[in-house]
């Protein structure tokens, strides 16, 4: 009758972990044959369940996928194939870029990376044309080949983008490229995807590989080639070069009102469960109209709130400064063009400045210090062209606001002037965004 207590002299919270340094072991891989299940070599002769043949694919699929817990879509399964590219050295250098760039100094949570963002648009990317296959998978003759070019698409379309993202593209490369030279983090990505499957030997089909390059490309080419014409929809999911609705701007719209604690009012789940292909595009349904305007609307404010917010854009300008001063030296300018060179370049140059002792980056390495001590470049005015007048306005220039002086005692020299002229519509000029894309009502439906 007596109470027996076992006590342990480790902590309740303790728990001991071990690793092993070896290679990880091969996971064991679940396969159907006919109506059996066998798992290492243990066979189950039962006969399977019709309805679990149904669904045999599908969860084979999810066997072989890694779970990734994301805090916008939680869960994101990512494939085998797709895995393959992920632990590479360049697609990993993406958690060091900065996907809002230097925005984290003015608002704090804005530290998420383009890794997260290139899993999220992986994610819905696959969420889009899963959901197309389930309502019309017969119709539009979607293949498994299909669904991974697509879902590669939204993983590799931001493997380009350098240091700080849009702020190394917009402001220090047209300050160091030669005068006709382009570059694009959209081209650098095809680039970096060609180099990735050449250096880890990933097994990825030529013609696949070459699709998923063009709808990376497609936000800028909406005509695609001749080859591709027959599923031109697909071309529409990630970068959609037709009307702006992708699955991109679904994913960093929502991340970045999260980050930087703004409120969402688009609902992107609505529309990817209200889309379906009509003459080979993607069509929304009538009553997502409002939805469809708070895409566009909300990207717009997070552009005037955040992107272009005066303290960012001061801090931008520094950075600039910063890295044409250090180029000479460090010949950033050298690595723009070999995928091999520029998968090197990720935020921490910023460190590297900041820390150096090296004469040759003494002058690039006191404006890195102001920008941690908060001496920034001062905001001084600013002029909202009336839209009237946008047709003939001209973008300001340093020189025309030296020129302009009238104030005795003032002596503004065009170098200590920086003039940012900043666009801010909804993706089409004066036209609203709604009248881009096409509607579909049920035939019963009272719109």
């Amino acid at each position: 009758p007596g109470l027996v207590e076992v006590s342990s002299r480790m902590p309740c919270h303790a728990m001991p972990t071990f690793y092993r340094r070896a290679p990880p072991i091969p996971t064991p891989v679940i396969a159907a044959k006919g109506d059996t299940f066998s798992r290492m070599g243990a066979a189950f002769d039962d006969a399977v369940p019709l309805w679990q043949r149904a669904t045999w694919p599908v969860l084979q699929d999810r066997l072989r996928t890694k779970a990734i817990f994301d805090n916008v879509h939680n869960n994101i399964y990512v494939d085998p194939l797709s895995l393959r590219f992920i632990d590479t050295e360049q697609f990993q250098r993406l958690r060091d870029v900065k996907q809002l760039g230097l925005c984290y100094l003015v608002f704090p949570g804005a530290v998420h990376s383009r890794w997260e963002h290139s899993l999220g648009v992986y994610w819905l990317a696959g969420q889009a044309v899963h959901r197309l296959d389930q309502y019309q998978g017969s119709e539009l003759g979607i293949e498994r080949s299909d669904i991974m070019n697509v879902k590669l698409a939204g993983l590799l379309h931001d493997l380009g983008h350098g240091p700080f993202s849009h702020a190394f593209e917009n402001e220090f490369l047209p300050r160091v490229l030669s005068p006709g030279v382009k570059w694009t983090h959209e081209h650098m990505s095809l680039s970096m995807a060609d180099y990735i499957v050449d250096e880890h030997h990933i097994d990825i089909e030529s013609g696949d590989l070459k699709r998923v390059k063009d709808m990376i490309l497609a936000s800028s080419n909406p005509q695609p080639s001749h080859a591709h014409s027959e599923k031109r929809f697909l071309f529409d999911i990630v970068a959609n070069g037709r009307n702006g609705i992708d699955v991109d701007k679904f994913d960093y719209i929502e991340r970045d009102c999260r980050a930087c604690g703004l409120t969402c009012s688009f609902q992107f789940a609505r529309l990817m469960e209200n889309m379906r292909v009509v003459d080979n595009e993607i069509c929304y349904r009538a009553k997502e109209s409002r939805n469809v305007y708070q895409l566009f609307q909300t990207r717009a404010d997070l552009f005037r709130t955040v992107y272009t917010h005066a303290k960012v854009k001061a801090l931008e300008f520094m950075l600039a400064d910063a890295l044409v001063i250090a180029n000479d030296f460090l010949k950033i300018s050298d690595q723009l063009f070999d995928p091999a060179d520029f998968w090197m370049l990720d935020d921490t140059i910023l460190k590297v400045i900041e820390t150096t002792n090296i004469p040759e980056l003494e002058e690039a390495r006191k404006l890195v210090i102001r920008m941690r001590r908060r001496e920034l470049y001062q905001f001084c005015n600013e002029y909202v062209v009336p839209k009237e007048q946008l047709e003939h306005f001209q973008d300001v220039t340093a020189q025309d606001v030296a020129c302009s002086q009238t104030k005795s005692g003032t002596n503004l020299r065009e170098e200590d002037i920086v003039i940012s002229n900043v666009k801010i519509d909804l993706t089409c000029g004066k036209d609203n965004p709604v009248n881009r894309y096409f509607y579909f009502t049920y035939s019963l439906e009272n719109f």
